[in-house]
């Protein structure tokens, strides 16, 4: 049985700025923005060449605003993310160099973290 992880909530306090980090800055994908009623919104994003997106909105989570610390996505080349990143006004952290692989790591306006990972390149055989 395949268990596929799809879907990410992110706690933030202000949606339309939430969107437009994600979207205009950082790249990722929008996929749906409903506001269902007077206090449901949601809002669905991907970032680019993902199988699992992003959601956050109004009355979706009792999550804590900026308390999600644990997101890592996996990326082609860590300098590349990191130099996208900065030209597009994010703030991220230097490459940090790891037996495992590089990172970077950057946070968005709520102060929820994200740990971008190029992997080790493998011996083939």
């Amino acid at each position: 049985m395949d268990w596929k992880i799809e879907l990410i909530f992110v706690p933030v306090t202000d949606v339309d700025r939430a969107k437009a980090f994600y979207v205009d800055q950082v790249g990722f994908h929008a996929d749906f923005d409903n506001q269902v009623s007077d206090t449901l919104r949601f809002v669905q994003l991907t970032p680019p060449g993902s199988a699992c997106s992003i959601a956050f909105g109004e009355g979706i989570t009792e999550m804590e605003p900026g308390s999600l610390k644990a997101v890592q996505v996996v990326v082609r080349s860590a300098a590349d993310a990191r130099t996208a990143l900065l030209a597009a006004g994010v703030e991220a952290s230097e490459v940090e160099e790891l037996s495992w692989g590089k990172f970077v790591t950057f946070a968005d306006p709520d102060g929820n973290t994200w740990t971008l990972q190029e992997l080790p390149s493998r011996p083939e055989g």
